[in-house]
């Protein structure tokens, strides 16, 4: 099998980023990184990617619809053959054209055990695991359609909460998951199981 050619989209420091780079290096999965996008100019994702020798591109938001942003997007997918896009702490929420166009080849992995703590993002999720009192928590890798966090869920990934736990804790725990789930998910699409 060829590997699975992935695109990245990113705003933030893409810790989960850097987990994919060595299971492919390691040969633990067959996969290549073709392109890594963000919105945001000072992305530690950015960064990352350049150091691995990864095409890693800024596309300014500013002066775009969101159809045009996202086409713009469409097309560095397109020019860099990408099969798989995946979501690392995207901030922008994709246009309905652009989650019709790669139905199917789009996934996020979302901080909670999805439908719980949908629409939340970030440190706001693992504080509302603690506020509500929930014995565990997680992350969740589910296919990316117009309506936020309502994609077919692929897989979860489980963790208990702990009773010293504080939002910072627990978002280790689970980003550790994070890593694990995507990994597991882009396996799952090379083998045509997605």
């Amino acid at each position: 099998m060829h590997p699975v050619k992935l695109g990245i989209l990113g705003s933030t420091r893409g810790t989960i980023l850097l987990p994919i780079i060595e299971a492919i290096e390691a040969g633990r999965l067959n996969a290549q990184i073709k392109i890594v996008i963000s919105d945001n100019p000072d992305a530690l994702i950015l960064e990352k990617a350049r150091k691995h020798n990864i095409p890693a591109w800024y596309v300014s938001p500013q002066g775009y619809s969101r159809e045009a942003y996202d086409q713009m997007l469409n097309q560095l997918f397109a020019d860099h053959h990408v099969e798989l896009g995946v979501l690392v702490g995207f901030m922008r929420i994709l246009s309905g054209r652009f989650t019709r166009q790669w139905h199917r080849k789009l996934v996020n992995v979302h901080p909670s055990l999805l439908p719980k703590y949908s629409n939340m993002m970030d440190l706001s999720v693992h504080e509302a695991v603690l506020n509500s009192g929930d014995e565990e928590s997680g992350c969740t890798v589910h296919l990316v359609e117009e309506a936020v966090d309502a994609g077919e869920i692929i897989l979860q990934k489980r963790c208990p909460v702990a009773a010293d736990d504080s939002p910072l804790t627990l978002k280790a725990k689970v980003q550790t998951l994070e890593s694990e789930a995507l990994l597991e998910t882009i396996q799952l699409f090379g083998q045509g199981t997605i």
